[in-house]
């Protein structure tokens, strides 16, 4: 199944677009400065690209981590971007009245994890006519996901994906079981590969941990099983990072692993 997430962003065809971003909207300056940085590296590897950033982290290790700028001035923020850069937006809701005004900027709204399960929101975002992406939860079956995306379709809305970012295994770990992209396929659900937080270690501290070591063999071996888009966090320094800062790609580090997941995908075009 082919739609446009987004103008000039197709899914489940002959591209691999491309979601990246910021984990959380850490100031106007600093997400325009990584949109602008993100622009120019899909233009140099020829790729689609949707900028994504959170306004509010709403599922926080502790009271104390950052969750972002709010609804209001975070959107105010990603409209700038959208104006300035031309790309594409996409960001999270957490709550149905969050929804009307997302729209209203972002071309893509997207259900997070631990919220796939909550009809009301599914409902609501899909019922914008905006694409919806909804997140795979932890604790979700890749064929149980049928069941969110039919909530989803429900409203006459059918661009809808979903994104595979994990199953708990264990305490403080995930594991991705690269036979869901096939299972999801089966549903005729397209799949994103969300690299940045399949690397996450839940819990176990004040802040979620992450290994981000293994970004590459995940994010390669994920589009080599069919994976039909890819979602990664990026940040100019990932270790000072609000958010995810243990999970984040450099820059660099990112427009390398991109052009080799680019060259995997057009070698699968070819087997099939």
């Amino acid at each position: 199944m082919s739609f446009d997430l987004a103008p000039g962003v197709a899914i489940g065809g002959a591209m691999l677009p491309v979601i990246s971003g910021p984990c959380v909207i850490e100031s106007e300056e600093h997400a325009l400065g990584v949109a602008e940085i993100l622009k120019a590296m899909a233009q140099r590897l020829g790729s689609s690209l949707i900028f994504k950033a959170s306004f509010d982290k709403a599922n926080r290790s502790a009271l104390s981590s950052y969750r972002g700028p709010g609804l209001e001035k975070g959107l105010r923020i990603l409209a700038a971007i959208k104006a300035a850069t031309g790309l594409p937006i996409l960001t999270d809701i957490h709550e149905p009245s969050q929804c009307g005004p997302a729209a209203e900027v972002c071309d893509v709204l997207q259900v997070p994890a631990f919220l796939c399960r909550q009809t009301d929101l599914v409902l609501a975002a899909a019922a914008t006519g905006r694409a919806v992406n909804i997140k795979k939860g932890q604790f979700v079956s890749p064929t149980d996901m049928r069941h969110a995306v039919e909530k989803a379709r429900s409203t006459g809305n059918e661009r809808v994906t979903v994104t595979e970012r994990g199953y708990g295994f264990g305490y403080n770990n995930l594991v991705v079981d690269m036979r869901s992209f096939e299972m999801l396929h089966g549903e005729g659900i397209p799949v994103v590969y969300d690299v940045t937080h399949s690397l996450q270690l839940p819990g176990g501290g004040t802040q979620t941990g992450g290994a981000r070591e293994y970004a590459e063999p995940l994010a390669r071996a994920a589009v080599a099983a069919g994976a039909d888009g890819i979602f990664l966090e990026v940040h100019p320094d990932p270790a000072a990072a609000l958010s995810d800062s243990t999970t984040q790609l450099p820059p660099k580090r990112a427009e390398k692993l991109l052009r080799s997941l680019l060259e995997i995908f057009e070698l699968r075009q070819s087997w099939d």
